[in-house]
Formats: structure tokens, sequence, C-alpha cells
């Protein structure tokens, strides 16, 4: 057991006081690479990506092995939004008040990261693969973050058989909620053009608004679907309506809209971008989309067993296995093997003054030490 590497809130207090908004390198990646390598660790650190591609994005493998046992990932983010204005102390110089550790990152996710290595930490070799896959770009376009670690991974022949990710899922008390899937994410840009023209020569121009209301109201009539067994119905919302026309007596020459779905796996992000675009299209339209992520579901199994286990064990709670809330990187890990994600409370992630509760770091390293005990057990490659 290392002392110094023991200690989550001692490690969260080093990542957070690393500024890492988002797209992160640099420091905050020296400050893990210090924390693992004395735990045997083998880390590897590439850039990928350019400032004009919405980079340079760090991202970070850490591998230790040890006879040929299971290997079991934990994925996470250093990369943190933005922390806005109106903090009662600085977001980046970390501050205990209370049983309250305050921070950029506290809860979403330097604090699970910090609770991992001391999991780590405290877990005595028992053999099998450890990994850490850590990216700099989950809260920005997720472009040159995990999805280029995971190339990284293929051209090393790295493939885990279980990965937990620790993005905060707990809502009421540590421990009451693992993620088994995400919904998918689509955002799409409608533009329909016409000619400008004046309001009282209407035959001289062509008013491109009726237009984009008959595809809206077309779209608003779909309904998706209605749920399944773990996911709630897919949902179309319209987040934006523009023609940007100044003047009250001119017909625009363009109206536009934007729209975000969020759907289960009963649909693919494509066939819904088709599905669109011939509304689209029937009135004279254009569509661009951009695709976030695809939904994924792990059926609940030995993974989902093994993490409500730990949970169980140490908190005597009996966890949700839910679907909710916004997409991450899992729905790019589930192509590698079962994933599931399992952190701290959500309560003030993304806020000011984020806060994790002291003894939930610790409650969280020890849920995390049943996990890699189990994990590593040879049943666990069964």
């Amino acid at each position: 057991m290392t002392p110094a590497l023991t200690d989550p809130a001692a490690l969260a207090e080093k990542l957070i006081a690393c500024p890492s908004v988002t797209p992160a390198t640099g420091a905050v990646f020296d400050c893990l690479e210090a924390m693992l390598r004395p735990l045997g660790f083998t880390v590897e650190r590439f850039v990928d990506g350019d400032e004009a591609e919405g980079g340079p994005v760090e991202n970070l493998l850490a591998l230790r092995r040890s006879g040929d046992g299971p290997h079991f990932a934990f994925a996470g983010h250093l990369d943190v939004v933005p922390p806005g204005e109106g903090w009662t102390s600085d977001a980046f110089l970390p501050e205990r008040r209370g049983e309250l550790l305050y921070g950029r990152g506290a809860v979403d996710m330097k604090g699970a990261i910090a609770a991992f290595v001391a999991a780590v930490a405290r877990t005595p070799d028992a053999g099998g693969t450890i990994s850490l896959l850590i990216t700099g770009d989950e809260e920005g376009d997720a472009v040159h973050g995990t999805r280029a670690l995971m190339r990284h991974m293929a051209a090393r022949a790295v493939v885990p058989e279980l990965c937990l990710v620790g993005e905060p899922t707990s809502v009421q008390r540590l421990g009451d909620t693992i993620k088994i899937g995400r919904r998918g994410s689509v955002n799409m840009w409608i533009t329909v053009p016409g000619v400008q023209g004046h309001v009282a020569y209407p035959h001289l121009a062509d008013n491109p608004i009726p237009r984009l209301i008959r595809v809206l109201s077309a779209i608003e009539a779909i309904e998706l679907d209605g749920g399944t067994d773990w996911f709630q119905p897919s949902n179309i919302e319209i987040t934006d309506l523009h023609v940007g026309n100044p003047a009250t007596n001119v017909i625009p020459a363009r109206a536009a809209a934007r729209l975000s779905i969020r759907f289960n796996d009963l649909h693919r992000g494509e066939a819904l971008v088709s599905r669109i675009a011939a509304l689209v299209e029937a009135e004279g339209g254009t569509l661009q989309a951009k695709i976030s992520g695809e939904a994924f579901l792990t059926p609940p199994g030995a993974l989902s067993t093994l993490v409500s286990d730990a949970i169980t064990a140490e908190t005597g709670l009996v966890p949700e296995l839910s679907t909710s809330g916004g997409t991450s990187d899992a729905r790019f890990l589930s192509a590698l093997c079962p994933v599931v994600e399992f952190g701290l409370l959500n309560a003030t992630m993304h806020k000011l003054d984020e806060a994790v509760a002291l003894p939930d770091l610790e409650g969280l390293t020890r849920i995390y030490m049943r996990v890699l005990a189990a994990a590593l057990s040879p049943a666990a490659a069964g």
C-alpha cells in the first residue's frame, strides 16, 4: 500500500488544482500520471486534433498487467466545463468546508478518478489487468477523446473484458443508481430557402416561413415509440427558430430551425436523419445533422450484478438500474465490452460551487475496491 495514494480526498484536491477546461491537456495529466506510475502502471499519453479541429486533446492509457486474469477497465475524463462566474471561492483552488470538498470537477469527475486510484492503491495485486482510459474531451465535442483512445487501444491490441465509467450517477444517496445504457442523440439544422420581396407584392416573392411551419408541424406529429423495458420514449424537441428579419415590410429570404432527438435503442441515428430529411426536402428545404452517439444498452448481467453487489455490501442499498440522463463516453466504449457507469452524486455537477461530500469519496473508494476484487477474480473472466 502506498500511503500518499490511498486518500481519495487528497488525490481529488491535486486534480482539481489543475485547471482543465475542455479540451484538456498538460498539467492535469502530469498529475494523474504521477499517481499511477508508483502503483505499477505503464502510462501512455498522446494528443489528438489541433485547434482548428476542436483540439488539442490529450488522452491517457494506463495498464498494469499481472498474470493471466481478467482485464478490468476504468474510464473517465479529466476535462471539466468552464466554472462560470459567482463561485464562493476559486473554482480551481480546492477548499474543504465542513464535510464538503469544493472545486470544479469535484464530482464530474475528478473525484471518481481519485477514488479509483485510491482503491487500486489499497488493493493487493491479485492478478489480472487493470487499465485506466482517461480523456480530456468528454465535456466537449468528444471527437478527439475516447474515440481516438479506442483507436490507440486497437493498435495496441488492448481489449478489456469489463469496463466501468466513473460518471456521477448517484441521485439522492451514493450507490442508489447505476447506468446500464444511454439514449442516443442527434441534432439537426433545417433551412428552408425563399425569395425575398415586399410584403405588398407577395406574388413576386416566396415566403419560406409557412413551409418551415409545415415541416415543423409534421415533425411535431411524429410519435417515435412508446418506450421499452429499459428506455423511456424517444423524444423530438425543437430547440431554435430563426428568420433574422428586422423589417416589418419584407418577406424573408430564408427561415431556419434546429431540433434535437434523444432516442432509445429502437432507433439508429442515420435512420432518424433520413426520416426528417424527407419531410424537409418535401418543402424544398435542406437538412444538416450531427449524430453525437447511438443508444446502447448493457443488459442486466454479470457486470451490473458485480457492481450492484459491491454497492449493497458497502451501503446496504440496492441500486436502480437506469438509462436516464444525457450521453457519456460509455456510448463509444460499449463497442469494446460490457460497460456500466457508476459514481458520485450528480446534484452539483456543472453548477457553481460544485462539491463532493468527503464521506462519499471514501465510500466510493471502498465500493471500487470491492468491484476490483470481484472483477479480477477468475470467475469474472467467465
